[in-house]
C-alpha cells in the first residue's frame, strides 16, 4: 500500500532534481532548519511591540521574512528550466509572509497581571 506513494515521492524528487536543477532534501534542510527561527522570530518580535521596546521590532521583523523566504530563495537561484507558475507562487508566498507579519505586529495582544509575555 505505502510502495506506489514511495515510487511517486522518488519519480518527483528525480525530476526535480534533473529537470528543475532542485534538490528537494536541500530544499527540505533549509525549510527545517528555518523554522525555529522563524517560530523565535515571531515569539519575539510580538514580545517587543508588547513590551514598546521598538528598536527591537525591526531586527526581529528582518529574522522572520529572511526564515520565510530562505528556502524559496534556494529555489530561485539554484532552479533551472522553472515553469512561470512558480515564480507567482513563490512571489505569493513572500507576499504572505509580509502580509502575516504586519497584522500580526498589529494586532497587540492584552496583557494579563503586569507579566508582558
Amino acid at each position: 500500500m505505502l510502495q506506489p506513494v514511495i515510487a511517486w515521492l522518488q519519480s518527483l524528487m528525480r525530476t526535480a532534481r534533473e529537470t528543475y536543477g532542485v534538490n528537494p532534501i536541500i530544499f527540505l534542510v533549509i525549510y527545517l532548519g528555518c523554522a525555529p527561527f522563524w517560530y523565535y522570530s515571531i515569539f519575539r518580535a510580538l514580545r517587543a511591540v508588547t513590551t514598546n521596546r521598538t528598536s527591537e521590532v525591526v531586527p526581529w521583523s528582518m529574522v522572520f521574512l529572511v526564515t520565510s523566504v530562505a528556502p524559496f530563495v534556494y529555489v530561485m537561484l539554484f532552479g533551472r528550466n522553472l515553469p512561470w507558475w512558480v515564480y507567482a507562487i513563490i512571489a505569493a508566498l513572500v507576499v504572505e509572509s509580509v502580509v502575516t507579519l504586519v497584522r500580526r505586529l498589529r494586532k497587540r495582544p492584552k496583557q494579563e497581571s503586569g507579566r508582558p509575555w
